[in-house]
Formats: C-alpha cells, structure tokens, sequence
C-alpha cells in the first residue's frame, strides 16, 4: 500500500512538472521580433539617366527577440538592394539600401519585399519615380 501511494505521488508531481514547462514553453512562442520602418516607400521624383538613385529604408526592431532578415527581394533586376546581414537586437536599427539603374528612361514603380522572422514576416517596400 505504502508503494502506491509513493507511486501516486511520483506520477502526481511528475504531471505538475510537465505542465509547469509547457506553461513556461507557451509563454516563450508570445516572445517576438517586430520591424517598423521610418517609411515604406520612396519617390525618386525625376532623375537623369545615368545619375545615382540610391535610398535607404531605415527599420527598428520594436519586439522583444533579435530581427533576422533572411531575403529580400526586388521586383525585378533593375533594382538591387542591400540590406543588415547581423540580427537586429531588440530596440536597435538597420537599414535597406535599394539602388536603381537610371539607364531605363521612362516612369517606373518597384517593390522589394523583405522576408523576416519578425511577427510580420513579410513587409513590402516601394520606390517609384521617372527618369528623363
């Protein structure tokens, strides 16, 4: 008898032990990186051909783990960006460089679209202008 009640004992804490972990490992998956972006999209206006169009897409990490960019990708190959390579500790900034080849005349509108392990994992960006 002794030796069911030790039993009944050994498997009652065991349970409240599981259930306290996975208490513990629900309250971590709440734990996220967020990105916030200063702006989403940039207007060229009107630029020569051959002339530099460069801009910067500044974000900061607003959640609670490090942001981890993992793609990003431009619309098409006239357009290439660059972007923050090391995770993004929370509260920190980093930056998208996008550059476009002004040797195409004429309007144009493109997205990059930035994949992460943020709550939103994919955010799109725009730049549009028109080369003269």
């Amino acid at each position: 008898m002794k030796s069911f009640f030790a039993l009944m004992i050994l498997l009652f804490l065991t349970g409240a032990a599981f259930a306290q972990e996975a208490q513990t490992v629900q309250a971590d998956t709440t734990a996220k990186a967020t990105i916030v972006f200063e702006n989403v999209e940039y207007d060229f206006g009107n630029i020569k051909p051959g002339s530099n169009a460069e801009c910067v897409f500044k974000f900061e990490n607003k959640g609670s783990l490090p942001l981890v960019i993992s793609r990003v990708a431009a619309s098409c190959g006239c357009t290439t960006p660059s972007w923050t390579k090391e995770p993004v500790l929370p509260g920190k900034t980093g930056e998208i460089k996008v550059k476009y080849d002004t040797s195409r005349i004429g309007m144009f509108s493109k997205t990059i679209t930035v994949i992460s392990n943020a709550e939103t994992s994919s955010v799109l960006l725009r730049i549009n202008g028109s080369v003269k």
